[in-house]
């Protein structure tokens, strides 16, 4: 039998006391004892660093360029959260990476810090409602002037935006593919603007994944993601991420971090660290099983129009082709009427009834009467979403099945 020579744990607090270790009570031992740090292993998964403080031997250590202050409170740094942010970056092939407490955290980081009084922004719509919200009720209301372009009614989008430019415009919002109608910008096009004009073009690429697009690879200054969805991609954390093709503006976010306590926790990290293990297997096989759906959706007689990048009906199909490796998972298409779209998901078995969009499960809902409805918008910023259509973000199941699911309640109607 093999005999293994087991070490017995050492308290790194006694090395630190010496001799005056044994001289203390026994709560004040308890307190200040723990075990020395790893030397001669290392996880191969990063652990969940729960501390919020931690500890330096000397004041050249907290001053030290490697860390040091940046870990001197979580809210400041995390190594489980910068695990995540490193990982992402290498994705992106940015300047760095920041991972925030929510994708609408991180998207309203980027308008906070570039943004200010008299400043002028040009954002695409449709556009996802939360950051809609956030444009019209927190930006204007500190004077930011803002000119929505209309990426459906807008034949040559990124024309439009350079005729909306103004003198004040410091920053240009894309998403790589609108929420909730699918609608994709020319984002080449619009990269050139920006560039042409020396203004920053942040692009929310949540619907694409970064592993099908890479914005800063193309020349925006900023890429977003809420992490949430397809980077988390198991429906069971809230988190969101900035990575910036500049340095300069990556110490402007991290300041903006630690003043405005937006950072992620360890824990949502450590969830994002598994997701991204295997990220590139199943936003392949969501892509594949999103198209094939897509396909059968586009031949089904009940079915009025179907909107997903990868076909070729899609109005800007070539604009997602220029940039895209595959066209991720979210599917719109329009039945018709709400009576109908709402029969429609009440009669799904597998597919289920819910909100957001990117994990393993199939997931739809009726954007008109949830996301992008009266509920989460005012009158004045609702956009023109159909009445019959639905947002459908395509799972991992087989997609024999996804299709059996559709059929079924196609036959209810």
């Amino acid at each position: 039998m093999t005999k293994f020579d087991w070490p017995v744990g050492s308290n790194e607090a006694e090395e630190r006391f010496g001799e005056r270790f044994e001289n203390l009570h026994l709560d004040t031992r308890i307190s200040a004892s723990h075990a020395k740090p790893l030397v001669n292993a290392d996880p191969v998964v990063v652990p969940i660093y729960h501390s919020t403080t931690y500890r330096f031997k000397t004041v050249g250590q907290f001053n030290a360029p490697n860390h040091g202050s940046n870990f001197v409170y979580r809210r400041c740094g995390n190594p489980t959260t910068e695990n995540v942010e490193v990982v992402i970056n290498e994705i992106e092939s940015g300047q760095g990476s920041l991972l925030y407490n929510s994708g609408l955290a991180a998207i309203s980081a980027v308008f906070l810090e570039f943004l200010g009084t008299g400043d002028h922004l040009i954002a695409m719509t449709p556009i996802f409602s939360g950051t809609s919200s956030f444009i019209n009720e927190t930006l204007r209301r500190f004077g930011v002037e803002v000119t929505f372009v209309d990426v459906e009614k807008e034949e040559d989008f990124a024309g439009a935006v350079e005729k909306a430019i103004q003198s004040n415009t410091k920053l240009i919002l894309v998403e790589t593919i609108a929420n909730p109608t699918m609608a994709v910008p020319n984002l080449l096009g619009t990269i050139e603007v920006a560039k042409k004009h020396n203004i920053r073009l942040a692009v929310d690429a949540t619907f694409s994944s970064p592993y099908n697009i890479q914005p800063l690879k193309l020349g925006a200054s900023f890429s977003i993601h809420s992490c949430s969805k397809y980077i988390g991609g198991h429906t069971d954390v809230i988190a969101g991420v900035v990575t910036v093709s500049s340095y300069d503006d990556w110490k402007r976010l991290k300041l903006q971090q630690l003043t405005t306590g937006s950072s992620c926790s360890p824990h949502d990290a450590a969830l994002l660290t598994r997701g991204l293990k295997t990220l590139g297997l199943w936003v392949d096989r969501i892509s594949s099983n999103a198209q094939k759906t897509a396909e059968f959706l586009e031949s089904h007689p009940k079915v009025h129009r179907v909107y997903y990048p990868g076909l070729e009906s899609h109005p800007q199909h070539k604009y997602a082709k220029q940039t895209m490796k595959k066209f991720a998972g979210m599917i719109a298409f329009d039945v018709g009427t709400a009576d109908n779209a709402i029969k429609l998901i009440e009669n799904l078995k597998l597919i289920d009834h819910a909100v957001s969009l990117g994990g393993t499960e199939s997931l739809i809902e009726h954007p008109l009467s949830l996301t992008h409805g009266k509920q989460m918008l005012h009158d004045d910023e609702l956009p023109p979403v159909a009445p019959g259509l639905l947002r459908f973000s395509v799972g991992i199941e087989n997609v024999a099945d996804i299709i059996d699911d559709l059929n079924v309640a196609f036959d209810k109607l």
